[in-house]
């Protein structure tokens, strides 16, 4: 897997660093300070048309309402890229541990920590993504990744042993959104006149990895970022967040829409290689995560990945009635690239269009 050959360089240990200037008279280290923040206009959302659209797993699931909310659907994944999930199937007591072990591990001494940190030339682990250059603005943000599915994929030694229920509850919740993600492609391709099979084969018992993030409070919230802007480079994310901090934003016409997640929602995103394989039918948004003043917010997103063997390219049963808009790459190149890019937006995903 490239997420295990390609690295990322060492940087300080953010909310250590945010331990020692938050007050009102420490300064903010150069590399983290983003202006870009107060320049750029964020659009409110709350009770408005413009939020991205909310999808009700049990209206898909019943054959009265399947049809209307498969058009819902599919819209949200051809103009926006993202939707909420609301009756997702996902039992409140594996997200509550999910949740409660992640904090758990970040509430731990950064010794504790480090314990878990990523080797030279592997994302997984503690530490950071995305660091290439000694020059390049850093994320307001600690990260830890795992690669959790298949169960043979799983190195343990990343693995915590404190909280001691950790291992059980990543597993557990690693199996239900795997299930779930296999039940939205099969909606999404029917949504689109395709045949299922066309997306489950490329998608079902495949690579999925986890992504846990920790973005501390900062007091100066509007000159850092949590997580650059960047689209996802897998099929489909879905994200676990606390409803009580907010902090994605979603980009739509060349603004920031401010994204306010549900009570109890999962928040769905289509990923690159899903624009490539649908032939741009469904697209991969520009997402960026920013920072509260005096909140931590915690987060959990989950990365389905398709068949690594494979080509990525348009699939035929996309292109019926179309001409081919993406050249066919294979998938370590395309991941190459996109762990290259530095989180610099859809760049990387543009090159590819015919």
């Amino acid at each position: 897997m490239a997420a295990r050959t390609i690295g990322s360089l060492p940087v300080a240990n953010v909310q250590a660093l945010a331990e020692t200037c938050n007050g009102f008279n420490d300064k903010i280290p150069e590399r983290y300070i983003r202006t870009e923040v107060r320049s750029e206009e964020v659009v409110s959302v709350h009770g408005s048309t413009l939020a991205i659209p909310i999808i009700d797993l049990n209206k898909l699931l019943d054959s009265q309402s399947s049809e209307e909310e498969c058009v819902k659907l599919v819209s949200g994944c051809q103009n926006w890229g993202f939707f909420q999930l609301t009756n997702h199937g996902v039992p409140d007591e594996v997200i509550e541990n999910m949740m409660n072990d992640v904090a758990e591990f970040f509430r731990q001494p950064l010794e504790a920590k480090k314990a878990y940190s990523q080797l030279p030339n592997s994302l997984e682990g503690y530490g950071q993504s995305f660091v290439v250059s000694d020059i390049q603005k850093l994320d307001w943000c600690d990260r830890f990744f795992l690669h959790v599915r298949p169960v043979e994929s799983r190195d343990l030694s990343f693995w915590p042993t404190n909280p001691a229920s950790f291992r059980r509850s990543v597993d557990v919740y690693s199996s239900e959104v795997a299930k779930l993600s296999c039940c939205l492609l099969e909606f999404m391709a029917k949504g689109m006149g395709a045949e299922p099979a066309s997306l489950l084969g490329m998608f079902e018992g495949q690579p999925q990895g986890m992504r846990m993030n920790y973005y501390p409070p900062c007091w100066q919230a509007d000159q850092v970022l949590g997580l650059s802007p960047h689209s996802d480079a897998c099929g489909l994310t879905l994200l676990l967040q606390k409803r009580d901090v907010q902090g994605l934003q979603v980009k739509r016409d060349g603004k920031w829409f401010a994204v306010e997640a549900l009570d109890g929602a999962l928040i769905v995103n289509v990923g690159d290689t899903l624009e490539i394989l649908s032939n741009g039918k469904f697209r991969s948004a520009e997402h960026r995560a920013v920072i509260h003043q005096n909140k931590e917010r915690i987060s959990v997103a989950t990365f389905h990945q398709h068949c690594q063997d494979l080509i990525v390219g348009p699939l035929p049963e996309f292109v019926k009635g179309d001409k081919v808009r993406y050249r066919s790459t294979s998938y370590h190149d395309f991941l190459t690239q996109y762990l290259k890019a530095k989180l610099d937006g859809k760049n990387h995903l543009e090159k590819l269009k015919l």
